[in-house]
């Protein structure tokens, strides 16, 4: 695959970069950490009504823009370069991808147009207390009644969950143990009989949920029985835009610490002129480099329509970006000597979030092993 971006990519980069550099700063980063919510609501209304980030990939027809996923990932990359503070991957990169793949033409109709405009703010909930990422870990039951459903069980780890307006929720058929019994359903964030509740994490920059269900009303999202597909496919794209994300953040990383390299003087010159420092550069450059490479590729795959190729490209990039950016992060510490381990110095933000977002939707042994069956496949 022949890959570069074109002039008008460049540019919303370019647009993208000064705009979060404004609203993104990390004296913002660490103050919405703070927060339960964990973002701005006028930064939120930017971003989603003058800028139209939350539209980017979401069809014309449903009230997007109608771009692909090239370009969700330069505005992913670029968050991630700036620790952006936002529901914004819960919302765009989960949630309304998932109602694209799995919703009939009238729910799409329905539901997008709300999160493509940024006044309703989505979450997928999928995963469970047993940790999983796959359908196997699925235990939450969805119970026909009175021409509806009704779920009960309990979501953990679901991103964004205390405060999303709606919750896409990923549910089994009572009885039943194959990937055929599951569904997908939606249910408003306010439902009676749900409970919600923040965990506490690592990375305060991303704020997780436990949710309980108890008798609550859910309506079917799609087909019954045929989330499976859906999932799949969301996931794949998830990830490929995760890996973007987390590139723009070990960018920022390396960058900052051959800048520091640069300005620190130890016994009458800079320490960016030893020859250790040099190779530790140098590895830094390669790692992020590849990563950017696997996940590029990615996002294009899961823009060319190829359904054989984006799977394999996408944990293959995950894996990649998830090592390259935990060991950006603790080459940038190390640069930064003993400062680099203090609370006032602002390379542990990133550091947390490289970790969490390493094991988030899969660690890189996770997917280099469904990388492995994949193409095998």
């Amino acid at each position: 695959m022949s890959f570069s971006f074109t002039d008008e990519q460049v540019e919303f980069r370019s647009v993208l970069r000064r705009f979060l550099a404004e609203k993104s700063p990390t004296t913002e980063v660490r103050r919405l950490m703070e927060t339960e919510a964990g973002y701005d609501r006028e930064v939120w209304r930017q971003l989603s009504q003058d800028l139209g980030l939350t539209a980017i990939h979401i069809p014309e027809e449903y009230g997007g823009q109608g771009f692909g996923f090239v370009e969700l990932a330069i505005a992913l990359e670029e968050m991630g370069r700036a620790l952006l503070c936002a529901p914004y991957f819960s919302s765009i990169v989960l949630a309304a991808t998932a109602i694209m793949n799995a919703g009939d033409e009238a729910q799409k109709r329905d539901l997008l147009p709300a999160i493509a405009a940024g006044d309703s703010r989505a979450a997928l909930a999928f995963t469970e207390d047993n940790g999983r990422w796959d359908t196997a870990g699925v235990a939450l039951t969805a119970t026909p009644m009175d021409g509806g459903y009704q779920l009960d069980g309990a979501k953990s780890f679901v991103l964004d969950g205390h405060t999303a307006d709606l919750l896409v929720v990923l549910a089994r058929r009572p009885g039943s143990s194959g990937e055929d019994g599951l569904s997908f359903f939606t249910v408003p964030g306010q439902a009676e009989g749900l409970e919600r509740r923040l965990l506490q994490s690592t990375d305060g920059t991303r704020k997780l949920a436990r949710l309980q269900f108890q008798g609550v009303s859910a309506e079917l999202l799609g087909d019954e029985g045929g989330a499976a597909g859906p999932l799949s496919r969301t996931l794949d794209q998830a990830v490929a835009c995760l890996a973007n994300e987390m590139v723009g953040g070990a960018e920022l990383l390396r960058e900052q610490a051959l800048d520091y390299a640069m300005l620190r003087m130890q016994f009458g010159r800079t320490i960016a002129s030893f020859q250790t420092l040099k190779h530790k550069a140098a590895d830094m450059l390669i790692d992020v480099e590849l990563a950017k490479s696997a996940a590029y590729y990615a996002a294009a795959a899961a823009d060319g329509g190829n359904d054989g190729e984006l799977p394999a490209m996408a944990s293959l990039a995950k894996a990649g970006a998830g090592e390259a950016y935990m060991q950006t992060a603790i080459h940038a510490i190390q640069i930064h000597g003993g400062i680099g381990f203090t609370w006032d110095n602002d390379t542990h933000l990133w550091f947390k979030r490289a970790k969490s977002s390493e094991v988030f939707l899969g660690d890189p042994s996770y997917h280099r092993e469904l990388m492995m069956q994949r193409w095998q496949g």
